[in-house]
């Protein structure tokens, strides 16, 4: 029952190697994948020479230029499921995401009756430090606006803090997954539940990032609120199961 731990990054030099530490530090069998676009600031370099460290543990992929955080995750799925791994997380690179709730989302998966966990800030005990109103405006706000045109039960729809059980990577053609920004996250979710996955939310304290610069733009923002209504009119038409799921799977 191996875990993966996808943590994909762009110009992450400052944040990279304490994060893995911290993942390493759990002791709990967790190998880490990241999948650097480039970084020209040598966060893949910082990888490189801590993969001596943990050379079974530790794995880079590199891409030639920012590709969007959703191809990124994909290539990691695939890579993932190559490799046989029993639980893919996803995970941000800048400590927004506490390591020590990897374990929650895990017990979500193994003992919680979960196919999908997701770390929630919009559940019970759930919570967003140190963000700026604009930020919780839009967060709370797309939330919400998924909410109501998609009816998919997730409080917190966009989050990026998730743990899959293969199975659930394996049934979704990941090839016909279409965005790349802020409604990636939506989109996975919404494919899972229409697939008839479980999806269970547990609650995370979500901190902004204290080191580096935030990847969230208005490009981003317009992709989610378009990509919802896309995401939706493209249900509503009987070959929407076929089309996504993954009839090798």
């Amino acid at each position: 029952m191996q875990k993966l731990v996808i943590i994909p990054t762009y110009n992450e030099k400052d944040n990279i190697a304490a994060i893995i530490a911290a993942v390493f530090e759990l002791q709990a069998g967790y190998h880490v994948l990241v999948i650097d676009d480039g970084s020209p600031d040598g966060t893949a370099t910082i990888v490189k020479s801590l993969m001596q460290q943990y050379p079974s543990q530790l794995f880079l992929e590199e891409r030639k230029g920012k590709l969007g955080l959703g191809t990124a995750y994909i290539h990691g799925f695939k890579w993932g499921i190559s490799k046989g791994y029993d639980f893919i997380f996803e995970m941000d690179a800048d400590f927004s995401h506490n390591p020590n709730d990897l374990e929650r989302l895990y017990q979500a998966c193994t003992t919680g009756s979960a196919d999908v966990a997701v770390g929630s800030r919009y559940v019970p005990g759930g919570k967003t430090e140190n963000w700026p109103l604009d930020r919780q405006l839009y967060s709370r706000g797309g939330a919400l606006y998924t909410r109501l045109l998609t009816w998919m039960p997730v409080n917190d729809p966009t989050a990026g803090f998730v743990c899959y059980k293969r199975q659930v990577l394996e049934a979704i053609n990941l090839d016909e997954i279409e965005f790349v920004g802020y409604a990636f996250q939506i989109e996975m979710k919404f494919v899972a539940w229409k697939l008839g996955f479980r999806i269970k939310e547990v609650p995370i304290t979500f901190v902004d990032r204290k080191i580096g610069v935030s990847k969230m733009s208005k490009g981003i923002i317009k992709e989610g609120v378009l990509g919802v209504l896309k995401i939706q009119w493209h249900s509503l038409f009987r070959n929407y199961r076929k089309r996504v799921a993954n009839s090798a799977g």
